[in-house]
């Protein structure tokens, strides 16, 4: 009599979240980061950190871009000819930026107004075109899209704590231009500190340096001092 054997193969569920998807995720904010240890998208870092609110719509309008290119990247990566990918890789990113300018224009035009130039520069931000070669090109969607929203994630982290700190000491405000805009440090009484009656900062004002694009730099530096005070493996990378 014969014996039959049963082989049950158990499939990988397509969207899995183990152990490798949460690094693709969690590494870009610390370990992995675009800027302070990639050392990429440095230039949209200086030019629109400025305030916070529309460092925050720049956070998301390339997180999206990187994740949803990188999704369609390997989803098409066994059809793209290798002597042509860069191009058509430009297409797809450029479609997403067409498609995430047009619905700031709809939504927001006063933000839109502020990031219209660079809103289209997105297209040649390298972490995008950095994770479509290194990433996309070979590994599946699922993974791709999260190694997208990763990415965008710690781009989008240093923006926010650049024009943070650009924004509080430079203009005195936090989320100016926005309907939860805050007066925190300036010479009159609709500030929560008062710089001309407050004894105890009565020596400062609000510093113009803070608001040229050198200031982005000098954060940028602080930040990646302790990240690697933090972080002693990052010391030697980049």
């Amino acid at each position: 009599m014969a014996e039959t054997t049963t082989i049950i193969e158990k499939k990988e569920s397509v969207f899995s979240f183990g152990k490798k998807e949460r690094k693709l995720l969690t590494d870009p904010l610390n370990d992995d980061n675009p800027i302070t240890v990639q050392v990429l998208g440095i230039c949209s870092a200086l030019a629109v950190t400025t305030l916070v609110v529309p460092s925050v719509v720049m956070a998301v309008a390339v997180t999206l871009v990187i994740a949803f290119s990188n999704l369609a990247t390997s989803l098409l990566r066994k059809s793209i000819p290798k002597q042509v990918r860069m191009i058509v890789q430009l297409v797809i990113i450029a479609f997403l930026v067409t498609v995430v300018e047009l619905t700031l224009k709809a939504v927001n035009y006063e933000v839109y107004k502020q990031l219209s130039v660079f809103i289209g520069l997105i297209i040649t931000n390298c972490i995008i075109m950095g994770r479509l070669e290194a990433f996309a090109m070979a590994n599946k969607p699922w993974q791709s899209f999260l190694d997208g929203l990763g990415n965008g994630m710690g781009y989008g982290i240093i923006l926010i704590v650049i024009a943070f700190f650009r924004e509080v000491f430079g203009k005195g405000t936090l989320l100016a231009g926005s309907s939860l805009e805050m007066k925190l440090i300036g010479p009159s009484d609709d500030f929560f500190i008062n710089t001309v009656t407050n004894s105890w900062f009565s020596w400062y004002s609000n510093n113009n340096l803070m608001v040229l694009p050198a200031a982005a730099m000098f954060i940028i530096a602080i930040y990646i001092w302790i990240q690697r005070s933090r972080n002693q493996k990052l010391v030697d990378i980049s």
